[in-house]
């Protein structure tokens, strides 16, 4: 399934601009017993970005830093407010390439164009620790003397900042900290990064890492504002999670793939707000993005659902070694599929793909009707989609068990056509909420839960066939076959319950 080589910190840190602070005063913070001696480090760091700063805008950083416990490479990935993940790898020497491992983490942003090294920055650290009454470290306290010097450039600059960051501490403790700091006289810091402070006027006044205000939207919002709205968070969605695929984190190819999902229904859904005659050959290259995420995606699905039906299996019913023969396919499955995501993430079909969503956000197609009230523009096409899962509901074949095979694969074709209706219902309806409020939620809660009801109804039909062929290669291997047709048979009365719930609510 792949898996890091590299140490990955959960970092959650506050800055301050420091004039005027006296951090004695945190002696007595509440949730803390005691503060431990001042020790000073030296650290000395090289900064890596693209020519135009691509990462650093994005709330990214990459450094290469020697001195302290940590010395290293270190990559910092937004993960929340306050929060980020900092990845680190062994020191490679200085004036080596940024190592593959963390360059592959950035691709989603730097689409080709190679990190350089920027800023170099040197610190000078007072770092002390809060402690607990047995002396562990809650948190650290760092006032840092800092001079920053650009690469291959003039204008060195030298600040001075306390930087207060978790250990084994909450966010409780933390905002007493922030309390008391802010009553000896510091200020958040103006910049999130040592590296944003140090380039100063080329970000051209960005705020990196910043969460962006949410925009009001109301009923009375232009169309284009609602449509637009929804895009970005999405095509945000993209970009966050592809780090997060790479790294094989749990459930990061269903979100980035759901994102895609969004961002595809939307331009389907709202062709008369969004161009759709410019946006269709995206549709198509969003369609390809999720089929390549789509067989490690259903391989996470299957393997989990295999585990859970033979768990609800009495032992004694258990024949043969079914759960070594299920985790053997699927090791080597989840291994190549997740070989083969990483691969297509690292082509120029993808990067190509986001730089047309990038355009698409910065300068959609908008039509004439993009500025009309969003209650008036969106509620065709949300009742459109609406009725498009009613009229797939209604070709769902009736319940018959005497139905024949062929008859049977026409049923759950005519499920799984529902399925993808109630998904658009429920997207659609998502991104119309600002403008049609109550009507949009309660069609988005309906379609939601026919989509978790069709969902599993497919999903029983492709455990069915897996467990089929995994019986077939079981009985070649001379092995015993009857547990696989329990657990078929099990998949086959849960499908014919969902079928019959199907039919109550058509």
């Amino acid at each position: 399934m792949g898996h890091d080589v590299a140490a990955v910190v959960r970092e959650i840190e506050r800055k301050y601009d420091v004039t005027g602070a006296n951090t004695a005063q945190l002696d007595s913070v509440p949730g803390a017993a005691s503060v431990s001696p001042a020790t000073e480090e030296v650290l000395d760091a090289v900064y890596y970005d693209t020519e135009d700063l691509r990462l650093i805008r994005s709330g990214i950083t990459l450094r290469q830093r020697s001195g302290g416990p940590d010395a290293g490479w270190h990559l910092k990935l937004p993960a929340g407010t306050d929060a980020r993940d900092e990845i680190r790898l062994p020191a490679t020497g200085p004036g080596g390439p940024v190592p593959e491992e963390l360059a592959r983490l950035v691709r989603v942003r730097t689409r080709g164009a190679p990190p350089l090294p920027i800023v170099r920055i040197r610190t000078v650290r007072d770092r002390r620790q809060l402690l607990d009454q047995d002396g562990r470290p809650l948190a650290e306290i760092a006032v840092d003397k800092v001079r920053a010097t650009p690469i291959g450039g003039v204008g060195a600059t030298s600040w001075e900042e306390l930087e207060v960051e978790l250990v084994a501490g909450d966010r409780q403790l933390l905002m007493a900290v922030d309390a008391r700091l802010r009553a000896a006289g510091a200020r958040p810091a103006a910049a999130r990064s040592k590296l944003a402070r140090a380039l100063g006027d080329r970000l051209g006044g960005v705020t990196t890492g910043a969460v962006a205000e949410p925009v009001s939207l109301t009923p009375d919002s232009p169309a284009a504002d609602v449509v637009l709205a929804y895009l970005r968070t999405q095509v945000d969605a993209i970009t966050y999670f592809d780090p997060l695929v790479r790294r094989s984190r749990p459930d990061a190819v269903h979100q980035m793939r759901v994102a895609i999902r969004r961002v595809r229904s939307a331009l389907q859904a709202f062709g008369e707000i969004v161009d759709r005659a410019h946006t269709r050959p995206l549709g198509g290259e969003l369609r390809w993005l999720a089929t390549t995420l789509g067989r490690e995606r259903d391989a996470e699905v299957l393997l989990a659902r295999l585990r859970k039906l033979l768990a609800a299996i009495s032992a004694e019913l258990v024949s043969g070694p079914v759960e070594e023969r299920i985790t053997g396919h699927f090791t080597s499955e989840l291994a190549q599929a997740h070989a083969a995501v990483v691969r297509d993430l690292d082509g120029p079909r993808y990067f190509a793909l986001l730089d047309a969503l990038d355009a698409l956000v910065e300068s959609p197609p908008l039509t004439p009707d993009a500025s009309c009230p969003a209650s008036e523009a969106l509620r065709r096409p949300v009742r459109r989609a609406a009725k498009r899962l009613k009229r797939a509901l209604k070709n769902i074949p009736d319940q018959d068990q005497d139905q024949d095979q062929d008859q049977h694969r026409d049923k759950d074709a005519a499920i799984h056509e529902a399925r993808k209706a109630a998904k658009r219902a429920r997207y659609v309806a998502d991104a119309a909420k600002p403008a049609l409020a109550d009507r949009a939620r309660r069609q988005a809660v309906r379609a939601k839960a026919l989509q978790t009801l069709l969902g599993d109804h497919h999903d029983s039909v492709v455990a069915r066939e897996f467990l089929r062929r995994l019986a077939e290669q079981a009985h070649a291997a001379g092995e015993d076959t009857f547990t696989y047709g329990v657990m078929y048979e099990r998949e086959a009365t849960a499908a014919r319950d969902i079928e019959r719930s199907l039919a109550k609510t058509g």
